[in-house]
């Protein structure tokens, strides 16, 4: 995707943490305001049943998304925390095979926001699975832990 805009990674976030040895280091691009995308090919060690990715990560995967597609429509980065997550599991997620994930922005209430996220296959383009979520602004006492942006490793790391 290099046509897109990179976002920010962060050092030890399991779906985006460049530096976490057991994280998916998903790479998040804005392909408009409040639309992100990545692509991932789920290896083995991820699956729930033999070839089908663990339940779980998918619900993180699409946690993941559909904040991230709220934090960086912003001027600044904005953080947020989920506080109710709706995942619908249409379709068994499938390991190594390309998937396509869309994250979009949802409606921005000040302090809260919505967002969903999908799972596509991306060779075929079928929806796997999706979630609704709301997000809260992590609150203003807990932004200075946030605050050092390079503490948290939250910048665009080079390709490799």
């Amino acid at each position: 995707m290099p046509d897109k805009k990179p976002l920010p990674n962060s050092r030890h976030c399991f779906i985006c943490g460049m530096e976490n040895p057991v994280g998916l280091k998903l790479r998040f691009y804005m392909v408009e305001p409040g639309k992100i995308e990545t692509t991932y090919t789920a290896p083995e060690h991820y699956q729930g049943y033999p070839g089908i990715m663990h339940g779980g990560i998918i619900a993180s995967i699409l946690d993941e998304t559909s904040g991230r597609a709220l934090t960086d429509t912003a001027e600044k980065t904005r953080f947020m925390f989920t506080a109710k997550l709706d995942v619908n599991y249409r379709r068994p997620v499938p390991l190594g095979v390309p998937l396509r994930i869309v994250g979009k922005a949802g409606q921005d209430r000040g302090r809260s926001a919505e967002g969903w996220a999908g799972i596509y296959n991306a060779e075929t383009g079928d929806l796997l699975a999706e979630a609704d979520a709301i997000l809260v602004n992590v609150p203003e006492e807990k932004m200075a832990d946030l605050a050092d942006e390079e503490a948290l490793g939250w910048r665009v790391y080079p390709e490799e």
